[in-house]
């Protein structure tokens, strides 16, 4: 039988010694194999299992149940959010009411590339969004995460190093396993009507395309957040509020992100 992953969680009310050596045993006793663990928030420990027996884990769940030392509160097929907590021992943080935005600040730029590059390596269409004040890290993140997944990157329109606005690519960049990096405000409210119909060329192809300042690319065009597979917030810190007050259709700091 195939073996299958499992991703497990619980919270230990009672941090004795030897407790982790117990649960490894009860899950050597149940033929359950540790991939991974990590601890993922304060006083929760968690685990990437793998198990050829679905009936192994049913057991698993309801002796962890009954145990008074731990607090059983996740076991189920791992997420991408559960594999990123054991790999970096912590959760990405996700709003509450829109569940596809997820949140980071500039110090958690490799979870949040390791992220990206996850998403990345799917393949299809999708379309991820990126919003964040100039000079916090946004191009650079996308650029990173292309390279983890393996995946060569093209700017339709950026101001990374200046400013990029295409027109037409290369045949050797239309593919559906290329990356395309799209600056929402270069493209709305900077470029020429050639941009702007490789832009719809390019949303029309299966491969995915981050959008940076996604607000003013939908402000600007017939798209709507709805219609992005993923939110990404990048602060410099918590506290940072993502304003687009000062975006005109002249100049402003965003020229210069």
């Amino acid at each position: 039988m195939k073996q299958k992953e499992w991703y497990m969680e619980y919270q230990i009310n009672e941090n004795r010694p030897g407790l982790l050596g117990e649960i490894s045993s009860l899950l050597g006793m149940l033929r359950i194999n540790i991939l991974t663990i990590n601890g993922v928030e304060h006083r929760r420990r968690g685990m990437l299992i793998k198990s050829v027996s679905d009936e192994a884990i049913m057991r698993l769940r309801y002796i962890m149940e009954t145990m008074d030392v731990i607090t059983l509160r996740k076991i189920r097929e791992p997420k991408l959010r559960d594999r990123l907590a054991v790999r970096h021992g912590r959760y990405i943080e996700r709003d509450e009411d829109e569940k596809k935005t997820f949140r980071f600040v500039r110090d958690e730029l490799g979870l949040l590339v390791d992220f990206m590059a996850e998403l990345f390596m799917k393949s299809g269409h999708r379309l991820i969004g990126i919003r964040g004040m100039p000079r916090v890290g946004k191009t650079e993140s996308v650029v990173a995460a292309s390279v983890c997944a393996n995946k060569r990157w093209s700017f339709l329109s950026s101001t990374l190093l200046r400013q990029t606005i295409r027109s037409q690519l290369a045949d050797d960049e239309m593919s559906e396993d290329h990356i395309y990096i799209i600056d929402g405000i270069v493209s709305t409210m900077r470029a020429s009507e050639r941009h702007q119909a490789l832009i719809s060329k390019m949303m029309r192809l299966p491969a995915t395309k981050v959008v940076e300042h996604p607000d003013i690319f939908v402000r600007e065009t017939e798209y709507s957040l709805d219609d992005f597979d993923y939110i990404i917030e990048l602060r410099s810190d918590e506290s940072e509020e993502i304003t687009y007050d000062s975006i005109e259709s002249g100049f402003s700091s965003f020229d210069i992100s």
